[in-house]
């Protein structure tokens, strides 16, 4: 079912609702954070301020203010506004509000303001119905979500709105809603006349972690628990930490197995890795197993890392990683934590090379615009009957039968011979490896292309 913000709409929820829901902000004035978004003159902010925006999608994670700011617009616009949310409409439902914004249109001259919370959970058939509405202006949509856009939303639907990124409240804009909420006796906790102490109110800005509902939700818990102990006295003026614990043990923390903080967090601990910092790669695989990661996930990523980052340079990074991997799938955790540790800690310290994944790139490159590819007849497979016949393997050279083991011969198809795609680094092992390729590339007649 659609729902059509009112003011008397907006009354009851303010009266009854949880503090999150009761603080939220009425006006422009009373929005805080986002001042990249929202500050003097910025171009968001005027165009609500003009009633002139055209479809736009608010990302950021939650309790940044995404809603909020679609309420605003809901009580600030002459447009029409409706309100959709993503987990519980149906094409149906988009349709039904399509038509509706069609016959206001005609009938009214007005505009329609479609606000779809949570929009990344629309399919592409919803996503599919509700793109010629705001393709021909039927509707100005304004989309909620905590998922990348880029990953949860259709490209035609993208290319026809602005995208607004949110992001997690700072301290000092947490610190002002708190505050706010505490002495707000209209909406808030005023009535209670409560404090908090300086190190209870740096304990909910941490553990908020930007997100201004746990922050308030926090708090109006807290209140609620004090003055529901009425066999242990009057409650206390100010609020400490030890009060506060008592309702939220355990710090938020962003994630999901497929959302954007996902991918932000791995890439950050592969980038460690390959940055040579270890304590920030050990951070940060702490970040993920905490928030429930699976840790097979986290070994792949390991493996992955330990050829395409540290590859030749140390040979023993892969088999630390390929152990580690083994070693969680059989002890499980919380003691699988241990070796993704050691490993983690293993590859973020030992040198680094990327020539093999170059040397792949290379050669994928040379492969496609190279000449056929056919196998010198040399190479070619000689096992079976008849084979000589044909010719393969005849003027094969077997290196085993040379001194140092090594013959020079052609290995490449005709026209690549002197392409080189395996250049080793400087560091560690591949400096060894180096100069034993030199060596046999200048007696393969490769030397001035290596050069």
């Amino acid at each position: 079912m659609t729902d059509i913000f009112t003011y008397n709409w907006e009354e009851k929820v303010v009266k009854d609702g949880p503090l999150a829901r009761r603080m939220a902000p009425r006006s422009l004035d009373e929005f805080v954070g986002q001042e990249h978004l929202m500050g003097k003159d910025s171009p968001l902010r005027r165009l609500i301020e003009e009633d002139m925006f055209s479809s736009v999608v608010f990302y950021g994670p939650p309790g940044t203010g995404k809603t909020a700011l679609a309420r605003i617009i809901a009580v600030r616009t002459k447009a029409s506004f409706v309100r959709l949310n993503a987990v519980t409409a149906g094409v149906k439902d988009v349709r039904t509000v399509v038509e509706e914004a069609k016959t206001r249109r005609s009938l009214q001259g007005k505009k329609t303001i479609l606000f779809i919370d949570e929009i990344h959970r629309f399919n592409k058939v919803q996503q599919d119905a509700l793109l010629p509405a705001v393709e021909e202006g039927i509707v100005t949509l304004i989309g909620a979500t905590t998922e990348n856009p880029f990953f949860s939303l259709v490209p035609p639907l993208l290319s026809r709105t602005l995208i607004f990124t949110f992001e997690p409240l700072v301290p000092a804009a947490v610190r002002q809603l708190l505050e706010r909420a505490l002495h707000d006796e209209e909406r808030g906790l005023g009535k209670y006349g409560l404090t908090l102490t300086p190190q209870a109110m740096q304990f909910v800005v941490e553990m908020a972690d930007g997100d201004a509902r746990i922050a308030l939700n926090t708090l109006e818990a807290a209140v609620v628990s004090q003055f529901g102990k009425k066999d242990k006295g009057e409650p206390a003026s100010a609020l400490d930490v030890e009060q506060l614990q008592g309702v939220l043990a355990q710090k938020n923390l962003r994630y999901g197995s497929d959302g954007d903080y996902h991918y932000d967090v791995i890439s950050a601990f592969i980038k460690s890795i390959r940055g040579s910092d270890p304590d920030a790669a050990i951070f940060w695989l702490v970040r993920m197993l905490e928030s429930g990661e699976d840790p097979m996930f986290i070994a792949r990523r390991l493996m992955i890392s330990a050829s395409e980052d540290i590859g030749n340079a140390d040979p023993y990074a892969l088999v630390i990683a390929v152990a580690a991997a083994q070693a969680v799938q059989q002890i499980g955790l919380p003691e699988g934590q241990i070796p993704l540790a050691h490993a983690t800690a293993y590859l973020a310290s030992a040198p680094k090379s990327n020539a093999a994944y170059l040397a792949l790139q290379e050669a994928r490159a040379a492969l496609k615009k190279g000449p056929s590819n056919l196998v010198p007849k040399h190479l070619r497979d000689a096992s079976y009957r008849g084979a000589s016949r044909l010719g393969h393997g005849q003027g094969y050279l077997y290196p085993h039968d040379f001194p140092q083991h090594f013959v020079n011969q052609t290995y490449m198809p005709e026209g690549m011979e002197k392409l080189i795609f395996y250049r080793p680094g400087e560091q560690g092992y591949e400096k060894e490896l180096g100069e034993r390729l030199k060596y046999w590339r200048f007696l393969m007649g490769k030397a001035k292309t290596e050069d």
